[in-house]
């Protein structure tokens, strides 16, 4: 591992933590585990609330450049897809299609930059409807990282069991969930955090 390791943590709201009084969501408390083990030595969080695959596709880059120079151990993580799926005059915002097209693109060039990449899947919310398209959306996204050979974080299937993140989505706006929720989704992408950086 390069003593100049960096982390561009890049997607929507559930990166960024949106609903969680302690202004951490996973991405902190990820961050805060494997920086006490000594790894994962810069972070930076560049998720954007409301942000579907398309407006990710349309900024990663330049935001990426800037902060993984050349001669770092640079890395990403990519998260996003409940935005997608939102329907819109009866229709997704994002078109299954084009959404894993982008996701095609954005691996092609995160390893064409030599950058090493972790997908963490979209999460489930408050929506029976919205998460039948979220877990169709999960399957496709876990197909082209196998593809790509990018580990793949499941979240829908991960926080299935999770009674904390549905109760708190319920009692919130009916995506986010609070700190206990957020404790809940680190705790079940951290053995996959963990292999990712090698700690």
């Amino acid at each position: 591992m390069s003593g100049d390791q960096r982390i561009c943590l890049v997607g929507d709201s559930f990166v960024a933590g949106v609903g969680d009084p302690q202004a951490l969501g996973w991405a902190g408390r990820l961050t805060a585990h494997a920086r006490t083990a000594g790894a994962a030595r810069t972070v930076y969080n560049l998720g954007v609330r409301g942000h579907p695959s398309a407006d990710i596709a349309a900024r990663w880059s330049a935001e990426c450049l800037v902060r993984l120079p050349a001669g770092s151990d640079g890395r990403v993580v990519f998260s996003f897809g409940v935005n997608d799926t939102v329907l819109v005059d009866g229709r997704c915002l994002v078109e299954a299609e084009s959404s894993t097209a982008n996701l095609s693109v954005l691996l092609s060039t995160a390893r064409a930059r030599g950058w090493e990449v972790l997908m963490v899947g979209p999460p489930p919310v408050d929506d029976a409807g919205h998460n039948r398209r979220i877990e169709e959306l999960d399957r496709s996204f876990e197909r082209i990282c196998a593809e790509f050979e990018v580990p793949y974080a499941a979240s829908f299937r991960l926080l299935a069991d999770a009674p904390v993140w549905a109760e708190q989505v319920r009692a919130g706006d009916g995506a986010h969930p609070g700190s206990d929720g957020y404790a809940a989704f680190a705790a079940r992408l951290l053995p996959a955090w963990r292999q990712w950086l090698g700690y």
